[in-house]
């Protein structure tokens, strides 16, 4: 290759190096979100639990940014679902619109303190019986907003669950010859007839009753609640009968007689609120009823009702506890004032070759540390206390502060790449290229011009010069 041609690729090659080029400000990514799986194990803890028979395991997801700016909400999704057979069961006969209720326990440490508690609930759909297998809330969820920067250090804690019934009343009708398994039975002693295919106009819930003449006879009916009635026809020969809650005698009624304390001259007029409950603790309760003569007895239906505000809070609770031991993740919350991707790059001066500069940085006012993906979580070692520490730690960290005014530090190495797109032309396809502008770049064309014929130049005086040293030019 001539001298000529070296001298000339070199200056193109300087000329390239001097123009279109820009410096674009380090952007901190956001971290990668923290997923914890967590496994709980949960216990009876109230006085009718919904864990009934053994421990019930649970399988955990709790996910939620590790990297925030001020005024982000500390967003956690917790997920839940059965680890192996165990079920919560329910604790009796109900009607359908019962819940589940979870409330999480999310301890905040090191620039906060507190206890975030993210909560979820589960409708259940269908009738429950006792034992029944009761559906878990999908997920938990509780944010929390961050008002200003530091680290937080996230350490999930135990899980709480609780049932909680619908309010109203349900119907218990049948008895021991039921075969809905999701009914309330009412317990017939000896002595007792069922009457079926009763006519409508009798007003008899579902057109049956029971019958007993005799004395002593008894039926009963035991229902988790807050009161109770007993549903019964008037008739004009009908006999006392004796009423019991949880095993003492409460009242004595004569069905025979009106609300009014008149007889009665109608025959199985049904329908009728025979007794009523005043209001009970919420809980398990049992009514009985007994023929207190030998004359004729009947029993429709009980009616129980429940009013949710009266149930003391964790009466069907459970209690969930982590299965090993419990691990944290840091999250790192920002400045609002860091590094954006809406900064806008800027063209130095083409006459100029870029050389090393140095990077300014923001005088700290509140400086808060900015991570950047690939993000990954590791284990510290366990200290003594047995607490495991799940750190985000990311690959590239940088700094941010509040303060816009720069301040050389040091010299680095300032990364260029190609100038951005200016704008999409309108009409055209979005090909991520900016169109040529119809004005050409006479003033930079001269000056690469200039430099290439200068580069050149040079070349030939160097030439010249060998080529004098070694005696051939005059």
């Amino acid at each position: 290759m001539s001298r000529w041609r070296k001298s000339l690729l070199a200056a193109s090659i300087a000329s390239v190096a001097a123009v279109g080029v820009v410096a674009l400000p380090g952007v901190p990514a956001s971290a990668a979100p923290a997923d914890l799986d967590v496994q709980y194990e949960c216990v009876p803890s109230g006085a009718d639990s919904i864990v009934r028979h053994a421990p019930v395991r649970l399988n955990t997801h709790l996910t939620f940014a590790t990297d925030l700016v001020v005024g982000d909400p500390l967003n956690f999704t917790w997920k839940l679902d059965y680890a192996d057979h165990g079920r919560l069961q329910s604790p009796g006969y109900f009607a359908p619109g019962a819940n589940v209720h979870a409330t999480g326990n999310v301890e905040l440490t090191s620039s906060w303190q507190g206890i975030l508690q993210p909560k979820g609930s589960a409708e259940q759909k269908g009738k429950l019986r006792p034992d029944g297998e009761l559906s878990l809330p999908e997920s938990l969820n509780d944010p929390g907003l961050i008002d200003k920067v530091g680290t937080i250090k996230v350490t999930p804690k135990d899980i709480e669950l609780d049932f909680t019934p619908p309010d109203g009343t349900v119907v218990a009708n049948d008895g021991n010859e039921s075969d809905n398994p999701t009914d309330m039975k009412v317990n017939y002693g000896p002595g007792w007839s069922s009457i079926d295919d009763r006519p409508g106009s009798e007003n008899h819930v579902h057109n049956d009753l029971h019958e007993t003449n005799d004395l002593g006879a008894w039926a009963e009916l035991s229902f988790t609640g807050t009161g109770v009635e007993y549903i019964g026809p008037h008739d004009k020969d009908a006999g006392p009968v004796d009423i019991y809650i949880d095993g003492s005698k409460v009242a004595t009624e004569d069905p025979s007689r009106s609300d009014d304390d008149l007889p009665v001259n109608d025959d199985l007029d049904g329908g009728f609120t025979i007794w009523k409950s005043p209001e009970l603790k919420y809980g398990k309760h049992t009514i009985r009823i007994v023929n207190a003569s030998s004359k004729p007895a009947w029993l429709d239906a009980f009616k129980v009702s429940t009013n949710t505000a009266k149930i003391p809070t964790g009466y069907h609770g459970a209690k969930c506890k982590l299965v090993g031991g419990p691990v944290s993740v840091t999250v790192t919350v920002r400045d609002k004032s860091g590094p954006t991707n809406s900064q806008t790059p800027t063209t130095p001066d083409p006459s100029k070759t870029p050389t090393t500069s140095p990077t300014p940085t923001r005088t700290p006012t509140g400086t808060s540390t900015a991570t950047s993906t690939p993000t990954r979580h590791h284990s510290q070692p366990t200290p003594s206390n047995g607490l495991g520490h799940v750190v985000v730690v990311p690959a590239v960290t940088g700094t941010s502060t509040s303060t816009a005014t720069p301040t050389a530090t040091g010299p680095t190495a300032t990364a260029y790449v190609r100038a951005q797109v200016a704008k999409i032309p309108k009409g055209g396809v979005d090909t991520g290229e900016a169109p040529d502008e119809p004005d050409r770049p006479y003033g930079l064309m001269a000056s690469g011009a200039m430099l290439l014929m200068g580069s050149a130049g040079g070349g030939l005086v160097l030439r010249r010069r060998r080529a004098a040293h070694a005696g051939g030019t005059k």
